[in-house]
């Protein structure tokens, strides 16, 4: 819910802070400067709650610890590359294909009942699924309306 909140409030603030600066409404920019601050507040996560992240990483993957760390930095990267007008286009495929491949890892952590900020397994369940399931699609249409298809 935190993420989701995080990209509306900047999404209103950058649509009004460029609207005062240039005089026009840009959507498609404003919305990749909600993703992007979005993005950092989520890598903020992997370094923040990192014993908690290590328990939603499916058991086949080696390395949790580093799988962490660099998707926090991968997350932080793509953020920088959707502001970047010769990448966003590319960075948002990149996006939309890393929000496909962490739905197992939040599947993961529902099914476990994982709360990765106090790394334990009191967290909201499998119904929590029916909110964050749509959110990741939520997530991968404003990738694309905002990068791609913009």
């Amino acid at each position: 819910m935190k993420p989701l909140i995080v990209l509306l409030v900047v999404f209103c603030v950058a649509v009004f802070s460029l609207k005062l600066t240039t005089a026009e409404y840009n959507f498609p920019l404003s919305a990749r400067i909600a993703m992007c601050a979005m993005l950092m507040f989520t890598a903020i996560g992997h370094f923040a709650f990192a014993k908690g992240m290590l328990l939603m990483v499916p058991d086949f993957i080696p390395f949790k610890k580093e799988v962490v760390f660099l998707s926090g930095v991968f997350e932080m990267a793509t953020g920088i590359g959707l502001l970047i007008p010769g990448l966003s286009v590319y960075t948002g495929w990149i996006l939309i294909i890393f929000f496909i491949l962490m739905l197992p890892a939040n599947i993961k952590a529902a099914i476990k009942r994982i709360d990765y900020q106090k790394a334990t397994y009191n967290g909201n369940g499998p119904n929590y699924l029916w909110f964050r399931i749509p959110l990741q699609i939520f997530f991968i249409i404003w990738v694309y309306v905002s990068a791609i298809r913009h």
